[in-house]
């Protein structure tokens, strides 16, 4: 190889990390606006936090032992409903990395890019709120039997409850992560189908790492990812034929 391309593919290296760098930024800054914006109604918002184990807590309400504890359970609560809120923004800024790497006739998709993973990012919140929480608390809270009392702290309930909306949020990105490394030629629906078990495997190894210690939680994180996964394994082959379809017609 010459120097000069190994000049140029340096280079282009160069562009690449501080691109990625730029989007980053951009990112935290849109993170750090959304957040202290949220802050202002976290009262508000943990009231709503607070309802899927409410009716566990002997006082209604949960404990802390610090004085910071409180605190930094609301900035908790500020972060997780900054990404939320945020998330058209953040995705703005992951298409406009990415778009380079894909065809001209597939770049003018980053209003469904944006629309779409919105959606599936507050589709996997509101999952977890209304259907994975509400469950696994049953499962927890009432293990063992009804003589010892729960005492939740705010800190405690705080961090996992975060945790839960990121990782289900996130996990219903799945499809949309898929089409993209389809539409960037990285995998195909040829090759999806054909490590279909191995990627089951990993998303139920993955389900239970991220879910809660009891099987229930970890089938209900499984269940949609599977399908997710199944839904992208049909719009890779969608847009491959499509794209051979324009390839085809710029040909001719």
């Amino acid at each position: 190889m010459s120097r000069s391309e190994l000049d140029s593919k340096a280079e282009s290296l160069y562009d690449h990390l501080a691109e990625l760098r730029k989007r980053l930024i951009n990112c935290c800054l849109i993170l750090v606006v959304a957040t202290g914006i949220c802050y202002g109604f976290s009262e508000y918002l943990f009231n709503i936090v607070r309802e899927p184990i409410a009716h566990f807590l002997p006082e209604g309400g949960l404990i802390y032992t610090g004085p910071m504890d409180k605190f930094i359970a609301h900035l908790k609560l500020a972060f997780l409903s900054g990404v939320i809120t945020s998330c058209p923004f953040w995705l703005y800024q992951i298409w406009k990395f990415i778009a380079p790497g894909l065809y001209s006739n597939e770049r003018k998709y980053s209003a469904v890019f944006i629309v779409a993973g919105s959606a599936l990012f507050i589709m996997g919140t509101l999952f977890s709120y209304f259907i994975v929480l509400p469950m696994a608390f049953e499962f927890l809270m009432g293990f063992g039997g009804d003589i010892d009392k729960p005492m939740i702290s705010i800190d405690q309930y705080m961090s996992f409850f975060t945790q839960m909306s990121l990782m289900f949020g996130v996990s219903f990105e799945l499809p949309l992560i898929i089409v993209v490394l389809g539409a960037m030629g990285i995998v195909s629906q040829a090759f999806l189908r054909k490590n279909r078990k191995y990627a089951v495997m990993l998303l139920a190894v993955a389900a239970a790492i991220i879910t809660p210690p009891d099987v229930i939680s970890m089938l209900m994180m499984l269940g949609p990812m599977w399908v997710l996964f199944e839904v992208a394994i049909f719009l890779v082959g969608f847009f491959e034929r499509k794209r051979a379809a324009v390839a085809v017609n710029e040909l001719e």
